[in-house]
């Protein structure tokens, strides 16, 4: 298990990253020349991964638009936005500032972001003193008559002017009923190139088969309602699944958002894949989908985190809230695996797993403790609705 490090243990820490970890005793006597803090009884865990969040709706209200269609309420969500460049771009930078600062006080000390608006997202993040680290996926959005925002969108998502330790620049081609297969494959070819960080929305709705297949449904009138439908370029027959193996998105370290409809032969296209698929048990229950397969694609060896999704769609960006409704549908799941989806494996998800995840040397100190006594903490956090992080580091530096 390579979750926390129990009681009794140390951390030693030079310029941000981790110099040595294990028992306390070794660990004090190797290093000398560290000040020791003793944390009390406390557990010490890796900061937590929050794989799949839009800050930019950290302000919206969640239930607003509840039992509406899932493209009403999309529309539903993008309305809210003021109608003016300014005023829409204030707006935004306050919704990522807050949504930031609410993740940290919750221990999230990286998320994987999804942003429409990258520009005044990444800008906003740039200028705040205490945040978390961010791997900032540039959404990418075109099909249709606007299938020549392709370009101009992804320029924005791989404009590194903010990038930094604490923000990695990434893509996400953001859904198969928003961008069709030649702009996927120009985000894919991208990524590859730059090794950037890729993500999608995949699977997310039961209807989108049916728009790939046949350019009918739901997202057909959806495109058409707001004036912008045409003809693709061509059709798919598959599912979204298949669409993904089809282009080379499972060929690559793809984090695949939601998953929420996946077959038996599907899953086992994922297994033998690359992608990480990240699971978000609230979202997941707002939209009343039928149960996810998340336990089934642990076994199949697919990488697995846990997201919280945006404030649109769940109460909050605490995702330890997730990982307690997994908790409770499934208690027979040891609660260090459920821990590692919101650590290692969402570490890895977003392709940061060689710097955070784990407390293991040569990893960012980013590490967050919890006040627990009995002999199964990680538990005993999860049966306890109130339990909040005592102490947050990020790379060495005490944030709360």
């Amino acid at each position: 298990m390579d979750v926390p490090l129990l009681r009794d243990a140390a951390v030693a820490i030079a310029d941000g990253v981790i110099v040595a970890a294990g028992d306390a005793n070794q660990v004090i006597t190797n290093h000398p020349e560290y000040a020791v803090e003793d944390l009390g009884d406390a557990v010490l865990l890796p900061g937590l991964v929050n794989a799949h969040t839009h800050l930019e709706f950290s302000l919206a209200e969640c239930g607003a638009g509840a039992g509406a269609s899932f493209g009403d309420w999309l529309l539903n969500i993008r309305s809210r936005t003021p109608a003016k460049l300014d005023d829409a771009a204030a707006w935004t930078a306050e919704q990522v500032r807050a949504g930031a600062e609410q993740s940290l006080r919750f221990g999230v000390t990286c998320l994987g972001d999804i942003s429409q608006e990258v520009r005044v997202t990444r800008a906003a993040l740039a200028g705040m003193t205490r945040k978390p680290r961010v791997v900032s996926y540039g959404e990418v959005l075109g099909l249709a008559k606007r299938r020549f925002r392709v370009d101009e969108l992804l320029g924005y998502a791989i404009d590194d002017e903010f990038a930094s330790s604490m923000l990695r620049i990434a893509i996400t081609p953001h859904a198969p009923y928003t961008v069709d297969r030649p702009g996927y494959e120009r985000c894919l070819r991208i990524a590859r190139e730059q090794n950037l960080p890729l993500a999608t929305h995949l699977a997310e709705s039961d209807r989108e088969r049916e728009f790939l297949e046949s350019h009918a449904g739901p997202f057909q009138e959806l495109w058409a309602r707001i004036g912008m439908w045409e003809e693709p370029v061509d059709t798919f027959r598959g599912s979204p699944i298949a669409f993904a193996q089809a282009i080379g998105l499972l060929d690559y370290p793809t984090l695949l958002a939601h998953v929420n409809y996946c077959d038996d032969e599907e899953l086992a296209i994922l297994s033998r894949g690359w992608a990480s698929v990240v699971y978000c048990p609230r979202t997941h229950r707002y939209f009343n989908h039928p149960p996810h397969r998340w336990r089934e694609m642990l076994a199949a060896g697919i990488n697995v985190a846990v997201g919280t999704d945006s404030c649109a769609s769940s109460p909050n960006l605490n995702v330890i809230d997730d990982l307690r409704i997994l908790h409770n549908f499934a208690p027979e799941v040891l609660p260090h695996l459920l821990w590692e989806m919101a650590t290692i494996r969402g570490a890895r998800a977003v392709q940061m797993h060689e710097q955070v995840g784990t407390i293991t040397s040569g990893k960012r100190a980013d590490l967050i403790t919890f006040d627990v006594r009995s002999l199964d903490p990680l538990g005993e956090i999860l049966e306890t609705s109130d339990a909040r992080p005592g102490h947050i580091w990020i790379d060495g530096q005490q944030i709360y």
